[in-house]
């Protein structure tokens, strides 16, 4: 069974999302929403990470680097400027996708082995990630007019 490979990724994915925000939310404190949403979405994703607890107690986890990959390559350090909130946006909605479809399989595993517990954690935690990436793509179409056509410099 692979599901310990998964949730490896998963909870790998979840941390490194997290952090992501944190740096966010630190590095675009010129930008009220951005902080206090991006911190608040960390907190959110902690809680999910709590969730997953229990479950990698009863299949295990397989540590696996690839969302911690992802982090490390788009998340050294934030951007500066309108177009470096962008492109920091767009990072972590690149990472919340991961994230997403991650629940996605692990919810199918859940079904497949009829393990209530896990399929609920599953939906409570997909939609919280669907809230995610629906304020990221919220925040990105708000950002991408005035940084790519009003901004100079």
């Amino acid at each position: 069974m692979h599901l310990a490979t998964y949730l490896g990724l998963l909870h790998t994915s979840l941390r490194s999302l997290a952090a992501a925000f944190r740096e966010v939310a630190k590095g675009h404190g010129d930008e009220p929403d951005v902080q206090h949403t991006c911190t608040v979405l960390a907190s959110r994703i902690d809680a999910q990470t709590e969730k997953l607890g229990p479950i990698v107690g009863r299949y295990g986890e397989d540590r696996e680097d690839e969302p911690e990959r992802l982090h490390t390559a788009e998340f050294t350090e934030t951007r500066s400027g309108g177009v470096g909130l962008l492109r920091d946006l767009q990072d972590l909605y690149a990472l919340a996708s991961f994230t997403d479809i991650t629940w996605t399989v692990v919810g199918q595993a859940a079904q497949g082995l009829r393990d209530k517990e896990l399929m609920d954690v599953v939906s409570s935690c997909e939609q919280d990630t669907a809230r995610q990436l629906a304020w990221l793509q919220t925040r990105i179409k708000q950002s991408a007019p005035q940084a790519l056509i009003a901004a100079r410099g």
